[in-house]
């Protein structure tokens, strides 16, 4: 039960704050009628069938690797079964915007969810009506502490969750169920021919409105994406109790609607209308289940963005570890201040969470089309033709959703995509420039390094103690290490090359030595879990290796191609991967090499 009350709290703070705009903005765009409030119920239920209950719990979370969910992982999944190097290439390029989109898109749901709540203010009895600049203020006031907070870590709040969440799903429900006893009529919109009629009796205006209507999925990613924290059974236990909460809340709105049509902001003048006196303490929960979803997400970017430097897409952002137990817990500085710059800049540009929501979905539905996509292939490939035949069904009404939404482009949706623009690039820049790097590096093979170490080794004088080494492969030697042995003829008694692996299962850590390459040479392989955080210093004390230098390898670019200059500039603000292996400063030495690219 603990499990599931956790997986409340981390998973579902943004498909549960969903309640509070979804339908105020569906029928901003609609007239209060009997027909189209059941035909939008009937949409928003079938939607949470197929997105999040279907595509997501049943289908995506079906597939991991190493336990972990998530776009990357499901492309890495794909790239396992194809052998082409032409659809490779393409799926990789597909995996980098779908990861690209779902940064642009996590933008706007802190800036959606935070304002939406704050304009829940005005609605306080007997306080006046804030303006539009209070509402912006107030809500960038609110983000400013979220972010701030991120430095120390969310471990000790972060039990705190999945209580306040629950009670927020029960209130949700609560208030819901309310309504629909008043008007019980209501629970007929599941049948989808009231959602059928719906698109058909409005026709292309109804197509339009499933771009609104799709609000209520958002978030419906981090299910999948969360996988490898919590597992997937109680995150689908936990949706099990969500959805009904959700459902009943979305039509306990609707039955609110057919009492009140001039509602606008519905869910908070349900509250208000049955219980005035709570309206404030609701309020509150309110703004504290959108914090929450605002950190979920904050969480999310970071998961992001760390799996994305394992993957070795982004360059290495220095990452601090805020828990001793959970080495999921972490901070990067970075990414944090950049996300609440663009978090603060949405709030401004746009306003108000109507406004924003006429913006928001075409990055998230962008991205489920793109795992739609991803599933089908995936299941093909596998023969299950069953899971197949339902991915293609899934894929396509996320592909309907996705279409919907374009015309948001031109309505403020393009910040979504100018947003996830900058990742993409980096990505695209980082990744191609690594493998020019590579290409433009001499690397020695195993054999021509023994032959030369050997000659050089025996006929120089060589340097009391133990040097370090750290190198990729074993079998191939960068050029730092030939420019310090061969060109500078610095030599130790003992040379020792750390090569460091990354394993495929989360936790744990394997050390040994391998064969000798030669007198005065061997290699020292540390084979880790993917969730592991590496103390190399207490490693090699227990192998009794206690060197007395330790070499790196530095890489000084001289290009004239303009993305290449780029891509210098990026790899010099970022550090060297020797700055997370907490080494003795004293004993570090960087060998710089020049490599013309």
């Amino acid at each position: 039960m603990q499990r599931i009350i956790k997986a409340i709290g981390l998973v579902f703070g943004d498909i549960g704050t969903s309640p509070i705009y979804t339908l105020s903005v569906v029928f901003l765009l609609l007239p209060v009628t009997k027909e189209n409030v059941f035909g939008v119920l009937s949409l928003i239920f079938w939607t949470l069938v197929v997105l999040p209950t279907l595509q997501y719990t049943v289908l995506a979370m079906s597939l991991s690797m190493r336990g972990e969910g998530g776009t990357l992982i499901l492309s890495e999944i794909l790239k396992s079964l194809i052998k082409s190097k032409r659809s490779l290439a393409l799926v990789t390029l597909v995996s980098f915007i779908a990861i690209s989109l779902l940064m642009g898109d996590g933008v706007i749901t802190p800036a959606i969810s935070i304002l939406s709540a704050v304009e829940g203010i005005s609605l306080i009895p007997g306080l006046p009506k804030l303006k539009e600049i209070h509402i912006v203020l107030i809500s960038i006031l609110i983000a400013t502490l979220l972010f701030a907070f991120q430095a120390r870590g969310t471990e000790r709040v972060s039990g705190t969750f999945g209580p306040i969440m629950s009670l927020w799903f029960i209130s949700l429900f609560t208030l819901g169920i309310y309504y629909v006893i008043q008007v019980p009529e209501v629970l007929t919109a599941v049948n989808p021919l009231y959602g059928l009629e719906f698109l058909q009796r409005e026709g292309w205006k109804g197509y339009l409105v499933l771009g609104e209507i799709i609000l209520c999925a958002t978030g419906s990613e981090a299910m999948y994406a969360d996988m490898g924290h919590l597992g997937a059974k109680p995150i689908k236990k936990a949706w099990r109790l969500v959805f009904i909460a959700l459902v009943i809340n979305y039509f306990g709105q609707g039955a609110f609607l057919l009492l009140a049509p001039q509602a606008k902001y519905v869910l908070f003048e349900m509250c208000l209308h049955i219980l005035p006196y709570l309206y404030v303490p609701f309020l509150l929960l309110a703004l504290l289940a959108t914090i929450i979803a605002s950190q979920a997400m904050i969480s999310a970017m970071f998961s992001i963005v760390y799996q994305a430097i394992s993957a070795r897409i982004l360059p290495i952002l220095k990452v601090k570890y805020t828990s001793h137990e959970l080495s999921t817990q972490i901070y990067i500085g970075t990414v944090n201040w950049l996300f609440y710059i663009a978090v603060c800049f949405i709030t401004y540009q746009f306003g108000s969470s109507s406004k924003l929501a006429y913006a928001y979905g075409l990055a998230v539905t962008g991205d489920m089309t793109i795992t739609g996509l991803f599933l089908v292939l995936v299941f093909f490939l596998k023969k299950r033709y069953l899971f197949f035949l339902l991915s293609l069904f899934t894929g396509a009404v996320s592909a309907i959703y996705f279409t919907s939404t374009w015309h948001k482009f031109f309505e403020g949706g393009f910040w979504s995509v100018v947003l996830a623009s900058f990742p993409f690039i980096i990505i695209l820049i980082y990744t191609q420039g690594q493998k020019a790097l590579y290409k433009s590096m001499k690397f020695l093979n195993r054999e021509e390094f023994i032959h030369k170490f050997q000659r050089v080794y025996a006929s120089n004088p060589k340097i009391p103690g133990t040097a370090l080494f750290f190198i990729r492969d074993p079998d191939t030697f960068p050029p730092y290490v030939v420019e310090t042995m061969f060109f500078h003829g610095i030599i130790y008694e003992e040379n020792i090359f750390v090569c460091l692996i990354r394993k495929n299962e989360p936790y744990g850590i394997t050390t040994g030595f391998l064969e000798e390459i030669c007198c005065g040479a061997k290699v020292f392989e540390i084979a880790y879990g993917y969730m592991e955080p590496l103390r190399i210093e207490d490693i090699l004390r227990e192998q009794g290796i206690d060197e007395r230098a330790i070499f790196y390898g530095l890489e000084d670019i001289e290009t004239k191609h303009p993305i290449w200059k780029l891509y210098a500039f990026i790899k010099h603000l970022s550090p060297h991967f020797i700055k997370f292996l907490e080494l003795p400063p004293t004993k570090l030495h960087g060998v710089l090499t020049r490599v013309e690219m």
